[in-house]
């Protein structure tokens, strides 16, 4: 099997937010790749192209038959899906996992939508990308040769997870995080920020890039 993967940070991260997953998969025998987007002040859409540019110095490396698989944490989910959908580059990707990824868009970015919150979103140009509606604006296709499983949590242990009526991470609904392209999906007990620090996590991970299953 493939054992290269490019790990994808979230909204307002950079990629030593990965490093820790990184340590755990490079356990697992993984050869592990940090992209670093600009995903705080710019649309989603600007990461992911930063992001396909990183990428493609990576598959100049690749030999013929070898693919690189994707692991992406929170909005870092994101930016796969929409590279995938966007990319003439499916033949070099394997398997891809989305942990604790907003899917179907972020409650919480919603807020931004709503009077006295809007500069927020204006200036937090990321945050605004996952508003609901603009998430559904992606068209996001789901790609029917590409295995993407999820991980997503359901310890709400953070404030703003007050604000979020069903269960969640304490930043993102499980219900966002399901969507009907999903190989497999498994719940951890565990919240957004400490989810993808998690050694059993990494070793979910390492189960579905092997099997294209979690259980």
């Amino acid at each position: 099997m493939d054992k290269k993967v490019i790990l994808i940070h979230g909204y307002s991260k950079t990629k030593k937010d990965m490093l820790v997953l990184k340590k755990n998969l490079e356990k697992l025998g993984y050869e592990c790749f940090l992209a670093n987007l600009p995903l705080t002040f710019k649309e989603i859409e600007f990461g992911t192209d930063v992001f396909k540019r990183e990428l493609e110095k990576l598959i100049i490396d690749l030999t013929e038959d070898e693919k690189i698989n994707l692991v992406g944490h929170s909005t870092g989910g994101l930016v796969i899906r929409t590279f995938l959908s966007n990319t003439n580059l499916i033949n070099r990707i394997g398997r891809c996992v989305l942990i604790s990824t907003p899917n179907n868009g972020s409650k919480l970015a919603d807020i931004t939508d709503k009077i006295p919150f809007r500069i927020l979103a204006n200036i937090f140009k990321t945050l605004k990308s996952l508003q609901t509606n603009n998430v559904k604006n992606m068209k996001l296709k789901n790609i029917e040769n590409i295995d993407i499983g999820a991980i997503a949590g359901n310890k709400s242990n953070l404030f703003l997870g007050r604000f979020l009526k069903g269960e969640n991470d304490g930043r993102i609904e499980v219900n966002s995080v399901i969507y009907d392209g999903l190989k497999d999906i498994i719940m951890l007990p565990y919240g957004h920020k400490e989810i993808h620090y998690k050694l059993e996590t990494a070793r979910l991970v390492d189960k579905f890039l092997k099997t294209g299953k979690f259980k």
